[in-house]
Formats: C-alpha cells, sequence, structure tokens
C-alpha cells in the first residue's frame, strides 16, 4: 500500500522540477541542487510510490502514467500551500504572494505597463508573465497551468469564464507611401487586389480576419502568412502588401510615421480583450486582486498604452 505521507514536500518540489524541465540537468540549475542529490530523492520518492514515476532516454525525461497523475497532485498541494499563504498574509492586511499570468502575443504591447504599475501598488506580489501564441495560451489554460489569461476572442471551450475587460480594436496598416494612405472612407473592395499580410492560422487576428470575411461576405487576397506580429509589421513596411493588427501593436510605428492606419469604411473593428480562467476554479487572494485591478485601473492604463 502506497503511504504517500511519507513522501517529502522537498521530494515533490524536486519532482515537479524534473517534471516541468523534462531534464536532471535543467531541474538541478533551477533548485541550485547536484544532479546525484535529484537522483538520491527521486529514488526515494519511487521507492514510496512504488512504481516508476519516469523514463530517461538519454538526457530527457519522459513521465509515466502515475508521473502524471503525481504531477497533478503536486500542483494541488503547491497550489493549497500557496493559497494558505496568501490567506495568512490577507489576514494580516498585507498583499504578498505569487501570480503566474499567461497572454497571447499582443498582450506584451500593454500588459507591462499594467504590470509596473500594479507591482508599485502591491511590491509583496511577484508576477510572472508568460507570452506565446494562441494555441499554446490555450494549452496552459487547458492545463490550468496559470492564475488568469489574457486573450483576444474569448475562447469556446464549455468550462472556460471569461469576461471583455477592453475594446480591442483591429485595423487596416501599409506603408507610409501607400497610395490609399490619406484617402478617406475608402469602401472595403477597394482592398480586393491588394497583396494581404495574413496571421498564422488560428491565431486571434486570423480569427478576426475569419469573422470579417463572413460578415462582409468580402475575401482578402493572402499572398504571405507570418508567425508574429513583427514579422508582419517589417513585412508591411517593406512593401510587402498591407494587413490587419491590433491597433495596441502598431503605435510606435504610427508614431514614428512607419506605417499608417487606412480609413476603411467599418473599421476599426471593435474586438474585445478577454480575461479568462477554468470554470469554477477558485482564484486566489492575489488573483483577485489582481483580476479587480484589471477591470478597473487596469483598463485606463491599457487605454493610455494607445495614446
Amino acid at each position: 500500500m502506497i503511504n504517500i505521507r511519507n513522501a517529502t514536500f522537498r521530494q515533490l518540489q524536486v519532482f515537479e522540477a524534473i517534471a516541468k524541465n523534462a531534464s536532471f540537468t535543467n531541474a538541478a540549475e533551477e533548485l541550485h541542487l547536484t544532479q546525484p542529490t535529484l537522483s538520491m530523492q527521486m529514488k526515494k520518492l519511487t521507492d514510496i510510490v512504488g512504481m516508476p514515476l519516469y523514463n530517461q532516454i538519454g538526457k530527457q525525461i519522459y513521465l509515466t502514467e502515475i508521473g502524471h497523475e503525481l504531477l497533478d497532485t503536486c500542483h494541488k498541494v503547491f497550489s493549497t500551500l500557496m493559497d494558505f499563504q496568501m490567506k495568512v498574509a490577507d489576514i494580516k492586511g498585507v498583499k504578498k504572494g505569487n501570480l503566474k499570468l499567461a497572454g497571447v502575443t499582443t498582450a506584451e504591447y500593454f500588459a507591462p505597463r499594467i504590470l509596473g504599475a500594479f507591482c508599485k501598488k502591491y511590491p509583496g506580489i511577484n508576477v510572472a508573465l508568460e507570452v506565446s501564441n494562441r494555441q499554446r495560451i490555450l494549452e496552459r489554460l487547458e492545463h490550468n497551468l496559470d492564475d488568469i489569461y489574457i486573450v483576444g476572442q474569448a475562447p469556446t471551450g464549455p468550462n472556460i469564464y471569461s469576461i471583455p475587460f477592453l475594446e480591442n480594436p483591429m485595423v487596416i496598416l501599409a506603408p507610409l507611401t501607400h497610395p490609399l494612405a490619406r484617402q478617406k472612407n475608402i469602401p472595403i473592395e477597394a482592398l480586393a487586389q491588394e497583396n494581404f499580410i495574413m496571421r498564422e492560422p488560428g491565431c486571434g487576428t486570423f480569427l478576426s480576419m475569419d469573422k470579417l470575411n463572413k460578415e462582409q461576405h468580402f475575401s482578402f487576397r493572402s499572398t504571405m502568412a507570418l508567425g508574429s506580429n513583427e514579422a508582419i509589421k517589417q513585412a508591411v513596411i517593406g512593401e510587402l502588401g498591407i494587413s490587419l493588427l491590433s491597433l495596441y501593436a502598431l503605435t510606435h510605428e504610427i508614431n514614428s510615421g512607419e506605417l499608417v492606419v487606412l480609413d476603411v469604411e467599418g473599421f476599426p473593428i471593435k474586438d474585445q480583450w478577454y480575461l479568462c480562467y477554468p470554470e469554477g476554479k477558485e482564484l486566489s487572494i492575489v488573483a483577485q486582486v489582481f483580476f479587480e485591478y484589471m477591470l478597473s485601473e487596469g483598463r485606463d492604463l491599457t487605454l493610455q498604452s494607445l495614446a
């Protein structure tokens, strides 16, 4: 019979670090321990469980089925202890603890401004922000790896709670030398023959474009697809075509005169930014503080980033 109560907290920390890094070497660096120490801790933990927790092929670690189950248990244990720590801090009147956020790539254009002000207001809260493409962020959301998620285009899954907190204006961008750059009220049909640079399928910008095509019964002539906002901006600056991006991603280039927003009828498209987390999840005190902050002060700071 397994008596997991004999496992130490340190052993669970070591196992979680190895599982996260898929490597003894990287886990040892993260925990500032030697690899022999990690191996010893894992041998003891494996003996307690009575079943292999991982397979090692070369230097790569692959969790077994029971290893995945133990990793889920570790996450729950660490989360519960963190909640306890934050509740104690809250009772003492101190907002203190760790906050893990994840957001799609366009969020990097405004999230740092919000987090800077948030950390000044709550200096006891340590914030980590993971920025990645939409697919990766939705995977993290599915596995509940973070406290709160910032996305454009609300996820459609039945087990996700999402709330809009800010408009996300989507605009047509072009190089400053474009023939339509100074025209007003451009009909969308005037863009039919333009070379149009798309984001990759599945991202929020692509979904916005797909929605636009269906509503307007109009299709842009796609000439290439690029995997990042920065790549698209550079391609447009290089006069390879026009594109659609969030206005939040363009403030620097507009102010510097490298890009222009075309005055197209029906634009900007008013999409939304959403705060999300798994349905039924009880937010930690620190996450609740951030959630409320985003719906009040954070919203105003985000709008200022367009100024």
